[in-house]
């Protein structure tokens, strides 16, 4: 085997952000470019010479020739076994366990989540540590500066390799194994839920469903789980069959993409249950018969009923959220004595908790959820925990929603996503928040009274390490909140999302719809941060 040196010259725009790096496609495909941004990671681990190394992705446009690369570089630069999801597939969740269950140094994952595919569209990359989990900020940190200074990479001039042959391959002394990207999830998820209610519950006819896979990555993880495992009926998955431009479609699991699915649930022969996944599987979207369920409420309600799964029957450590995530889980934590965390946008800052045993579920508005499972959010988890949740409860998913809100409150919850703002602008806007926050505490606006008003920071309290500007928060003396935040998930230009909430106890007014119902807080937003005025845009583009 041959492994050359090649010299190389920096990038400049190597920077991950929350979820590794994300540029468009025609970007990595510049000569150097996936290649500088793999020594960099190797660059910036230590002693992992001889160890296992996890390599996986969503499927999209350019996943089967990074994936060629990384083969080679991982090869030359010393690793001793690589573990490949069979056709270069792992969902992000499947991914993680992966890399725990074979106690991998740590894995590649490439994926540019919910984004579009394609040759004109969206690629990404990031590495995951040996926890499963995305890795932390220190070492995202020093991935940049060396990105900066990289001179040389290192990379093995072999054949490529068969990635649609299940076995173990050899290049020297390496082991490459091709594996079966569902067997070692599938099997994981029937140590968690009930798959023996499960499957009596979907052969008597009761729980009938229907499950987006938006032609990702978990159609192959859905096809053998709920029809071939469960029973459900053939075609109960639809959009199956993963495609690199994800069949010219967008797979993110909202109602404004996931159309087909959306149709489906507020028709007459609506199924029990609905749900959608996204591009690399660790998403979801929960619907029941002309019922949308918010993220923010589908985390909560989990936390509420997770006695109702075997692997969770004996009680929660704790639960933890993000920050814009509505805090309907906090009031769900009050009431059973549970520790609540708020961390900023960002799975890593879970990963902390959940190895440190403070908590056990958590999760995103961003209509992600998860457990200690994994160290990644899992949208197929989530599926299936609301499917057993359902079959236990015998209740219609509206009905369970319903039921949560009487008990607990409605925060009544949306988000404003205003994509591709130019930088300048966006920025232009925070600026302009951060100048108000001195003056906001005790001001009023439309009868809401400003109770505080900061830049969200938080302090990890597992390694005590301090992350700064995670979003702007304006809360209200009644509990209303209004969240601004730039996202790290775009690959052009800035999203500035704006997250809305409102606590409503009453429960004859907790079946209002969430604009009306947010309105003033909706203008309060843009006489706050003027995105329509300093944009020219006349709406958001999306609203969840």
């Amino acid at each position: 085997m041959k492994t050359e040196t090649v010299k190389t010259t920096p990038y400049d725009d190597q920077k991950p952000g929350t979820s590794g790096l994300r540029k468009k496609v025609t970007v990595f495909q510049q000569p150097n470019y996936l290649e500088n941004f793999v020594q960099s990671i190797f660059n910036s681990l230590d002693d992992f010479r001889g160890q296992k190394l996890v390599i996986g992705g969503d499927g999209r446009y350019f996943n089967r020739q990074a994936i060629q690369i990384i083969i080679k570089m991982a090869v030359a630069n010393g690793f001793g076994e690589l573990i490949i999801g069979q056709g270069g597939l792992l969902s992000t969740p499947a991914a993680s366990h992966i890399i725990r269950k074979y106690q991998a140094f740590g894995g590649i994952i490439l994926s540019a989540s919910h984004n579009p595919g394609g040759p004109s569209e969206d690629f990404g990359i990031k590495y995951n540590v040996s926890n499963g989990g995305p890795a932390p900020e220190k070492f995202t940190d020093a991935l940049y500066e060396n990105s900066k200074t990289i001179a040389e990479y290192r990379i093995a001039r072999i054949d490529d390799i068969d990635l649609d042959t299940v076995g173990t391959q050899q290049i020297a002394d390496i082991d490459i194994k091709i594996i079966d990207p569902v067997d070692d999830y599938a099997q994981l998820m029937t140590e968690i839920f009930d798959f023996d209610l499960l499957k009596t519950s979907i052969s008597s006819g009761y729980l009938s469903l229907c499950f987006d896979a938006m032609h990702a990555i978990t159609g192959p993880y859905a096809k053998r789980i709920l029809e071939e495992m469960l029973g459900a009926e053939p075609g109960s998955v639809i959009n199956a069959e993963p495609k690199e431009d994800f069949g010219g479609g967008h797979p993110d699991p909202n109602m404004a993409h996931a159309k087909e699915l959306t149709k489906r649930m507020f028709s007459e022969n609506a199924p029990v249950f609905g749900a959608a996944s996204d591009g690399d599987g660790d998403r979801n979207m929960i619907m029941g018969a002309g019922f949308f369920v918010t993220p923010s409420d589908s985390l909560a309600v989990i936390a509420a009923n997770a006695n109702l799964i075997p692997a969770y029957k004996k009680g929660l450590k704790g639960v933890a959220r993000s920050m814009p995530t509505s805090q309907a889980v906090d009031r769900v934590a009050k009431a059973r004595n549970l520790p609540c965390y708020e961390t900023p946008t960002g799975w890593k800052y879970f990963g902390n908790l959940l190895d440190a045993g403070k908590i056990t579920l958590c999760g995103e508005e961003s209509f992600g959820t998860g457990s200690d499972h994994v160290r990644e959010k899992d949208g197929l988890w989530a599926v299936l925990f609301w499917l057993n949740m359902i079959a236990r409860k015998r209740q219609p998913v509206a009905d369970i929603v319903h039921q949560h809100w009487q008990e607990f409150g409605r925060d009544i919850y949306c988000r404003h996503d205003y994509e591709a703002v130019d930088a300048d602008k966006a920025n232009a806007i925070f600026d302009h928040l951060r100048g108000l926050l001195a003056d906001l505490p005790n001001k009023t606006f439309k009868g809401y009274s400003v109770a505080f008003a900061d830049e969200f920071s938080y302090t990890d309290p597992v390694d005590q390490s301090v992350s700064h500007r995670q979003g702007i928060r304006v809360g209200f003396s009644d509990g209303s909140r209004i969240v601004f935040r730039l996202s790290g998930t775009g690959t052009v230009g800035a999203t500035l999302r704006i997250y809305l909430e409102k606590f409503e106890p009453d429960v004859d007014k907790q079946d209002q719809d969430a604009q009306q119902a947010l309105a003033d807080l909706i203008e309060i937003a843009e006489q706050l941060c003027e995105v329509k005025k300093r944009t020219g845009r006349t709406s958001p583009d999306v609203i969840t």
